[in-house]
């Protein structure tokens, strides 16, 4: 029983499409050939049921009842709605009791109380009249070694972007 077991999870297993019995698909892409080889053999698709246990068993309409009543996959799904069942009772004590802490930020009234110019790059802003230092101004620092500047405008065709033509 366990080497049947081993053996339906390997991957490289070959498997018989339902569809096309000439088709031997690796275990791995299974799933993906059904849905391929479902829509080019509408006829055959019609003609079987997909078991609600395991999607990759195809069987023939008249006998998906009784695969049903014997799929293998049932228990694996019946475990998995015991086991649920059992801890549902768990679940309901381990309520979370986590609070939203205070905030006391107010966006609004920060707009407001903001008193400094327009952001402009390139120029020097002065502080808020509420500052303390609202005499002195604020230098630009650049990163740039000295004797190199930010351009004061980008070119309109950027030079990488000239199609190969030459200027």
């Amino acid at each position: 029983m366990e080497e049947t077991y081993i053996d339906s999870l390997d991957p490289e297993k070959l498997i018989q499409c339902p569809y096309d019995k000439n088709h031997q698909i690796r275990a791995c892409r299974f799933p993906y050939h059904l849905i391929k080889c479902r829509k080019n053999h509408p006829d055959v698709a019609n003609k079987l049921a997909t078991c609600p246990f395991n999607a990759r068993h195809q069987v023939p309409r008249a006998e998906i009842s009784h695969h049903i009543s014997s799929c293998d996959d049932k228990s694996c799904i019946e475990q998995d709605v015991v086991n649920q069942t059992r801890n549902l009772g768990q679940e309901t004590l381990a309520e979370s009791t986590w609070q939203c802490p205070p905030c006391d930020e107010d966006w609004d009234k920060d707009l407001w109380e903001q008193t400094s110019t327009t952001f402009v790059w390139g120029t020097a802003n002065y502080c808020g009249n509420n500052s303390p230092a609202s005499n002195i101004v604020m230098e630009h620092k650049s990163n740039l070694a000295s004797g190199m500047r930010v351009p004061k405008s980008l070119p309109y065709v950027l030079p990488w972007k000239n199609n190969g033509n030459a200027q």
